[in-house]
């Protein structure tokens, strides 16, 4: 994926994006007042050319009505009074960005490439994103309530094409019991007492912040780069931003305890919301006496499981104490979707050793147990996990995947409901189409309701 691509990405919509081969010359069409210009569809094709999609003749013609019916929902919405805060369009435009610097390689080379700070790129595209949240929340409003009943679920379904029906990959289940060993108060000495040698080896010695950082900090996200972190007001826990904004440019704060451990932080720059700083991270780490007596604990519960002395459910209640999972039967939600069921993409993704340790078992036995680490705290413990279900691979049918074909009835449902809308309130829409589109053919009954220049 290219730059171009991944910014376009960000912009959800494709409604404007930084492009030095467009030239915005002319407006192509207007619903009420809210206008479409040529960039706006040349920017989408040049995302979808670089991302290798291929464009028929009628590309832009689609394009062009995909915009319009956005802005007939933002009309209305507007109408309706809806609005959305602008917290609401700044988490989403955060959220869009990292995802972007992540796929560019940084901030630096975000602003770099487009030789904007991070704060006019997003003043840039505030607008942008709050039009589409607009819209986006119209939809909602229409289509509220929304539900099928088990027989229009079943008509779906019996009316799909034989060679439209989806072929699903096998699905697993799982349930865990982890035990994490305790952080004693020693424990937690011991980090304070390692962040503060540190820091006195940068403030008193002159030793190199980020060298130091790469070498011990406990953030496997900043360490190899020394430990830098570029982020806004909103997105670190409260304790390190509150840090940050009394800090002065090559200031080194004294320990900082958060959640994840003790932090030393150095603030490098600051402009508004935006910050950028370096750290070091010391979490505290359990003794070996705390991790033996959790492993003992953890093979006094397998026992029981084994010898059915104690139910799944009542294991997990006496001796999980990982807090994501034990008050859902130990049962572990995949993290993209919420769903208790995983593909093989995800799990070779997110958590490898939970396939390799359930592939020959039967649904219901349970692993002998484990060293773990949660991938999202890196929180280090003892787990056995239970395979809850295997759902072998399979062409997609109603007793099986039920909810997901319900999911597939509801979204048809949708589309035709919102589409349903958007012709009834075209006629009472101010529409103007540049004549050059109009050999277009259009889904929506846009013709002989809109006049050609």
């Amino acid at each position: 994926m290219t730059r171009t691509t991944a910014f376009l990405f960000f912009l959800g919509n494709g409604l404007f994006a930084f492009s030095q081969s467009i030239t915005i010359d002319k407006v192509v069409a207007q619903v009420g007042d809210n206008v479409i210009l040529l960039s706006d569809i040349q920017e989408q094709r040049l995302q979808a050319e670089d991302g290798k999609v291929a464009v028929d003749p009628n590309f832009d013609c689609r394009v062009l009505e995909q915009l319009m019916v956005n802005q007939v929902f933002v009309n209305q919405a507007k109408l309706d009074s809806i609005t959305v805060s602008d917290e609401q369009v700044d988490a989403d435009m955060e959220n869009r960005l990292r995802i972007i610097q992540n796929q560019m390689g940084g901030r630096q080379k975000l602003e770099e490439f487009y030789r904007m700070s991070f704060s006019e790129i997003k003043d840039k595209f505030r607008d942008v994103i709050r039009m589409n949240m607009l819209a986006d929340e119209m939809r909602n409003t229409i289509t509220t309530g929304l539900s099928v009943t088990p027989k229009e679920v079943k008509d779906f379904f019996d009316n799909l094409p034989a060679d439209s029906v989806p072929y699903i990959n096998m699905q697993l289940g799982f349930q865990q019991i982890v035990i994490y060993p305790a952080i004693t108060k020693e424990d937690k000495k011991l980090a304070l007492d390692k962040i503060k040698e540190l820091r006195d080896l940068v403030v008193v010695q002159g030793k190199s912040f980020e060298s130091l950082a790469r070498i011990h900090s406990m953030d496997p996200g900043s360490a190899p780069q020394g430990g830098k972190i570029a982020a806004s007001r909103g997105m670190m826990v409260p304790q390190f931003e509150a840090t940050v904004f009394k800090l002065k440019p090559a200031e080194i704060s004294q320990p900082v305890e958060t959640e994840f451990g003790y932090h030393i932080i150095k603030l490098i720059s600051r402009s508004g919301d935006d910050f950028v700083c370096l750290h070091i991270l010391i979490r505290p780490e359990f003794s070996v006496q705390t991790m033996n007596k959790a492993s003992q604990r953890m093979d006094s519960c397998y026992r029981m499981l084994k010898m059915n002395e104690i139910t799944w459910e009542q294991a997990v209640d006496r001796y999980s104490n990982d807090v994501s999972t034990r008050q859902n039967k130990g049962i572990i939600s995949n993290p993209r979707n919420a769903s208790q069921l995983w593909d093989m993409e995800d799990l070779n993704e997110i958590d490898q050793q939970i396939y390799l340790l359930t592939d020959a078992m039967e649904e219901g036995d349970v692993t002998q147990p484990n060293l773990y680490m949660d991938f999202m705290t890196r929180q280090q413990g003892i787990r056995v996990v239970r395979l809850m279900q295997r759902i072998p691979a399979h062409k997609a049918n109603l007793n099986d995947d039920y909810s997901l074909i319900k999911q597939a009835s509801e979204n048809d449902k949708r589309t035709r409901i919102l589409e349903e809308w958007v012709n009834g309130k075209i006629g009472n829409a101010f529409i103007r189409i540049d004549a050059d589109f109009k050999g277009c053919k259009f889904e929506q009954q846009w013709i002989n309701r809109y006049s050609h220049e």
